[in-house]
């Protein structure tokens, strides 16, 4: 009979990336240089230099358990018998650490995520996304238990509960509130930039298009995985 747990802790790191990945190559005119023209294309056009504007960053380690046990199971003098051999039992404690990036692609911005009444000014952000852009197996603090009449874990089985820890931190994602995260901090990278074309900061709403459940998370999700 075999019993499976898998227990993760986590730590998140949350990191503004900022500078160069929403500004072009130009220094910025003084604002009062676009009170005299539409500001809105030149809007767009700065936002869509932000391409992929990364802006949380998290960092999670997770162990990965796995015990069996061999049992004598049956029925003896019509009673129940469930009894665990001596000696016959395996462990092992598999630790990963997992980065996750969220970012928001600003490539295909246009006017219809703007809307401007006046000086008064509201974006609507595109939907995050949320990467696992790498995942490695800690070799060194690799723990196992093999009983005396048991035979060791093979590579096949230690690679698939490797995976079974992937897989686990990829559903712990919607529980970690990174994706909130994402929304807010790229809302806080944009102020900046419309202050620059004239904007000020009581004028600009950033909205987004809808408050996500958890099960809406697992739509964001692109795994690259680069595995160590």
């Amino acid at each position: 009979m075999t019993k499976k747990r898998l227990f993760w802790l986590f730590s998140a790191s949350v990191a503004l990336l900022t500078g160069c990945s929403c500004r072009g190559g130009d220094e910025q005119p003084p604002a009062a240089a676009y009170q005299s023209i539409d500001t809105v294309p030149m809007l767009i056009m700065q936002i869509q230099k932000c391409a992929k504007l990364y802006t949380t960053e998290y960092k999670v380690h997770k162990i990965v358990t796995h015990d069996d046990v061999v049992k004598l199971q049956g029925q003896l003098l019509k009673q129940n018998i469930d009894i665990s051999l001596p000696l016959g039992d395996r462990k092992v404690a598999i630790p990963i650490d997992a980065t996750l990036k969220a970012y928001i692609d600003f490539s295909n911005f246009s006017e219809k995520n703007i809307e401007r009444q006046g000086r008064k000014l509201t974006i609507l952000l595109p939907d995050p996304k949320v990467e696992m852009t790498s995942s490695k197996v800690n070799q060194a603090e690799i723990r196992s238990y093999v009983g005396l009449v048991r035979a060791g874990f093979s590579d096949a089985e230690l690679s698939g509960y490797e995976q079974q820890g992937r897989e686990a931190i990829i559903r712990s994602i919607p529980r970690l509130g990174i994706v909130e995260q994402a929304r807010e901090n790229a809302a806080r990278a944009l102020v900046p930039m419309l202050q620059q074309l004239g904007y000020r900061e009581e004028d600009v709403t950033v909205a987004f298009r809808k408050e996500f459940k958890p099960y809406d998370v697992s739509k964001f999700l692109e795994i690259t995985n680069k595995r160590n």
